[in-house]
């Protein structure tokens, strides 16, 4: 962030190590100024730079959007008959009729032929470069609706609400917890302007196609380009990919970066589920066996025992013997496969089918002043926001805040940087 970050390095700088606070924000407010400077910086520029994104977006989808009418313009009426068409029938049959009669040839009358109109069927061609024209306009609309609707969303994301300074700042940082959540940024950043370029690409697909109509060679030549165009924007796309601070940056680009990290946490949940499956089968032949052990066990200890009585003339059997002999090995079995990774049973329970119903709930003040910490220290260059961040965390009790914060790897890698 542009928020100036001094040198405690420096022995001309005077720097006093902050005291820990008994708790949280107990430290003469200083690390509440700090983020509530750094909240505003963020916010602002994040509201500043999609409004202007969106700004653009909608000029040049109105362009976009008027370029698009003015071929659909050219293109609808090829879905309907001429009507000059059946006019010209009509004059051709009239002319007919009058030649007969002017030669006396009354019996032999032209029988009356269905009109143009009536057998008319637009070509293939000609459907499809309505339905792709027609699509990118639809795109183009939507994209315009979008990006209106995107401009509500940043001036209710901004919005002062009523209470004082505290209230405002945990209610901001729901929002920003909300934005991040629900993914506010992707969608006006990556989601709207790709939409659009879906747009763009369909209407030059479509331009090249109803040129072939006109001329091959016309369509040839503006294909060609179109082409050029394309290939241009997907090896940007990768370059941007391939390297994460290349300059051209795009929603293409996100997009398989994206995909790319989704087939990765595919292929290593698919191994994960392999190995969890594999040490089931392992568990259950474990306990097929066992079982089988202890049949075999029963069974040569009944043998022995009946040999026992008739060779030694016992006739009674000790069946409490038989009974606390090695039978507890099938409860001990079934909580084997219970608490097997993976189990149905323990994947059922865990399913949160009341919260399909029931409204989300918010986060509480221990979970909103963690958030706070991590994003002063995850975001801030100030030494002094880190240091006052830092001081604030040795103030939680909550043992289960900490676990929060040495769960998230983003907050851990930041503070693994900041130590060395």
């Amino acid at each position: 962030m542009t928020t100036p970050a001094p040198d405690i390095r420096n022995p001309g700088v005077k720097f006093e190590v902050p005291v820990i606070p008994n708790e949280f924000g107990q430290d003469g407010g200083e690390f509440i100024r700090r983020y509530d400077a750094l909240a505003d910086e963020i916010d602002d520029d994040m509201v500043k730079g999609l409004k202007e994104q969106l700004d653009g977006l909608l000029i040049f989808a109105g362009l976009f959007a008027g370029v698009n009418s003015a071929f659909l313009a050219l293109t609808l009426p090829l879905m309907s008959p001429n009507p000059a068409g059946d006019t010209n029938a009509l004059l051709r049959e009239n002319n007919a009729i009058l030649l007969q009669l002017a030669l006396g040839r009354n019996d032999s009358l032209p029988s009356a032929q269905a009109l143009p109109s009536e057998t008319f069927s637009p070509t293939g061609k000609v459907l499809t470069v309505n339905v792709l024209f027609s699509v990118s306009l639809t795109l183009a609309l939507i994209s315009s609706f979008m990006a209106v609707l995107g401009r509500q969303w940043l001036v209710y994301y901004r919005k002062r609400s009523g209470g004082g300074p505290d209230r405002q700042r945990w209610e901001q940082l729901k929002r920003f917890l909300g934005a991040e959540r629900w993914g506010l940024e992707w969608a006006l950043d990556d989601f709207l302007p790709s939409i659009l370029q879906i747009g763009l690409i369909i209407f030059c697909i479509s331009l090249t196609i109803y040129l072939s109509t006109l001329h091959p060679t016309l369509s040839n030549v503006v294909g060609t380009f179109m082409c050029a165009g394309l290939a241009l924007f997907i090896i940007t796309a990768l370059l941007a990919t391939w390297d994460k601070f290349c300059p051209f940056q795009s929603p293409l680009s996100h997009l398989i970066s994206r995909s790319i990290s989704l087939v990765f946490y595919l292929a290593d949940t698919i191994r994960r589920g392999l190995l969890n499956l594999m040490n089931m089968v392992r568990m259950g032949l474990i306990g097929l066996i066992g079982f089988a052990i202890d049949l075999f066990i029963i069974a040569d200890w009944l043998i022995c025992r009946a040999i026992r009585c008739c060779i030694g003339g016992q006739s009674e059997v000790s069946w409490q013997e038989l009974l606390e002999h090695d039978l507890d090995f099938i409860p001990d079995t079934i909580d084997l496969l219970s608490d097997t990774p993976g189990s149905l049973v323990r994947f059922a329970s865990r399913i949160p089918f009341g919260s399909l119903v029931r409204k989300r709930k918010e986060e509480d003040s221990g979970k909103l002043q963690t958030f706070a910490i991590k994003r002063a220290i995850c975001t801030s260059d100030d030494a002094l926001t880190q240091l006052h961040g830092v001081s604030n965390i040795l103030a939680i009790s909550d043992s289960h805040l900490l676990d929060i914060l040495a769960a998230d790897d983003e907050f851990t890698t930041r503070l693994s940087e900041l130590w060395r």
